[in-house]
């Protein structure tokens, strides 16, 4: 396990010569875009090992912390990719909810579609001719509404949408929920078993301000 400083101020939790997991801090987007110029993209290059410029393997949305899988190599890109599209990546998350559950447990399962709006822009919804999205989901702590959510699919904003889907949306949240004060979702733990059958697991620890530091270890 590698700290925070062994790669200048990037928070790796898991590195090896193809693959590296980070912590990625909350308000900072993967990519760049018109609304996001500073990004993690242009910080990658402090994980390169040789001239390849490592890549996101997936995906977190800006105000989301937690394990990101990267590309530090070519051979990397591939085993990543292959891992994600046949299921050898299983992601746990940890959400601070607006509303306590009426259950301590249970599973949505709730197909979402994308609509957009000049107006509005873009949202995901549930839609029974979306595509198939499941989430299993279970209270950590009932006092502070810490939740673990524990998505089947990997559907755009799927735990946002499924956490609002059982009438307690993210806490913070600023499209499916109220949106006042920081959103309040971490990739927690990403385990991946790559195509030669390695295993990686990296378990994130929460932003400062968080409950839960003692929480049930994911699993």
């Amino acid at each position: 396990m590698c700290k925070a400083n062994d790669v200048n101020d990037l928070p790796v939790i898991f590195a090896n010569a193809d693959v590296v997991v980070i912590n990625k801090p909350p308000g900072l987007a993967v990519h760049p875009g018109p609304k996001t110029p500073h990004s993690l993209e242009a910080l990658l290059p402090q994980l390169a090992l040789g001239r390849f410029v490592p890549v996101a393997a997936h995906r977190l949305d800006r105000d989301t912390s937690g394990c990101l899988a990267v590309a530090r190599s070519r051979r990397g890109v591939k085993a990543l990719a292959a891992a994600f599209a046949g299921g050898g990546a299983e992601k746990i998350y940890w959400a601070i909810l607006s509303g306590l559950p009426a259950t301590p447990s249970g599973l949505v399962d709730a197909p979402l579609a994308k609509i957009s709006s000049a107006a509005a822009g873009w949202r995901m919804v549930v839609d029974p001719a979306g595509k198939a999205s499941r989430t299993h989901w279970q209270v950590l702590d009932a006092a502070t509404r810490l939740v673990e959510f524990r998505p089947e699919t990997g559907r755009t904003h799927q735990i946002r949408v499924h956490a609002a889907e059982i009438g307690c949306p993210i806490a913070g949240d600023p499209v499916y929920g109220d949106g006042v004060g920081p959103m309040r979702l971490h990739a927690r733990c990403l385990a991946i078993t790559l195509p030669d059958g390695q295993q990686i697991r990296a378990v994130a620890d929460p932003p400062p301000g968080w409950p839960g530091g003692t929480a049930p270890e994911s699993r």
